[in-house]
């Protein structure tokens, strides 16, 4: 299996009649369909602003931990918002009793993130921004930086809907209210054999559970999708220049009734680097990464999309509110 890298460059356009249009929607929807995820590279988001985001993203991690500290994210699994130190997040997969989630969060993922959302949502899920004399200009980047990917995010679920044979707008018009997540991630070097021994992870095997996830990775790498035709084996989605990972969450496929796949995935330690002095134990290499995760608006109610089920497809899901959904995975992973 490998993952497919889709030049999105003739989805920009607005007329979705084209031809090269309504091919390139084709591409993305069978690369959802059979792979789960795909590689989009001459996307609408510019490379400089990824980079910026990144050096950004380095600086607030670099801040001391009482400053990060500062910023926490509240106890509540479903505020996703403000800063999580090492440990404090243990990503579980479809795990939701108390008893199976304390056995998970025995070993925590060994990174650090920070969260921000939509900054004009005031209302329920204010942003926990760090204070401007801490780190200038670190607020108003990423605020513009959420607007950017909230506009690729709208041409991605066009080209989906085009490509299944929708109407256009028909995933659009459930995420009109910017119910989305960009989530800042550091996994901070680590002891080489506590992660090949599996005492420490750095993000464990999951599914995402929204709509879908825009990944922009660095260098190191780390991402690893599950081979969907040999279960448990995972192949690497190593970094590529220009390009954003994409992939369906569970939310879209139980909305399609499993035509579209979300495909387990974790992140595997990256290679070790060989210390100066002998004597010293092998310490992993840094890495940083920067998922932009999509939710429908919380109040919609989805039922499943038209022309994935009939007569010899019965429906497999029932209607489910899209907040309801996302709190109760939300839930169980802090």
């Amino acid at each position: 299996m490998g993952i497919p890298v889709i030049d999105f460059a003739p989805l920009l356009s607005d007329d979705s009649h084209h031809e090269s249009y309504a091919r390139s929607g084709k591409e993305i929807f069978h690369a959802f369909k059979h792979v789960g995820f795909a590689y989009i590279k001459n996307h609408a988001v510019p490379q400089e602003m990824v980079d910026e985001a990144f050096r950004w993203s380095k600086k607030f991690f670099d801040l001391p931990q009482e400053e990060k500290d500062k910023v926490p994210h509240p106890p509540e699994g479903w505020y996703h918002r403000g800063y999580s130190g090492i440990g404090r997040e243990k990503v579980t997969q479809m795990v939701f009793d108390e008893a199976g989630i304390a056995q998970e969060r025995e070993k925590p993922d060994f990174k650090e993130s920070y969260e921000m959302g939509d900054e004009d949502n005031t209302a329920t899920l204010r942003n926990i921004w760090p204070a401007k004399d801490v780190i200038p200009g670190f607020r108003e980047f990423f605020i513009k930086f959420y607007e950017t990917c909230y506009s690729m995010e709208l041409k991605l679920l066009r080209a989906i809907a085009v490509g299944m044979g929708l109407d256009e707008n028909f995933f659009v018009d459930y995420h009109k209210e910017k119910n989305n997540q960009i989530r800042l991630l550091h996994y901070p070097p680590a002891v080489e054999e506590l992660m090949a021994t599996g005492k420490l992870d750095g993000i464990g095997a999951h599914t995402d559970f929204g709509t879908l996830t825009m990944l922009f990775q660095d260098e190191v790498g780390g991402l690893e999708v599950e081979d969907i035709h040999h279960k448990g084996t995972y192949i690497q989605a190593p970094y590529i220049p220009g390009t954003i990972v994409v992939n369906i969450g569970d939310f879209l496929m139980r909305w399609s009734n499993d035509e579209l796949r979300s495909t387990m995935h974790h992140v595997r330690a990256p290679a070790a680097e060989e210390p100066k002095d002998k004597s010293q134990v092998r310490m992993t290499k840094e890495r940083y990464s920067i998922p932009y995760f999509v939710c429908a608006d919380a109040e919609r109610t989805i039922d499943c999309v038209p022309g994935c089920w009939g007569p010899d497809r019965p429906k497999k899901y029932e209607p489910v509110n899209a907040m309801d959904y996302i709190n109760m995975r939300l839930n169980s992973t802090y």
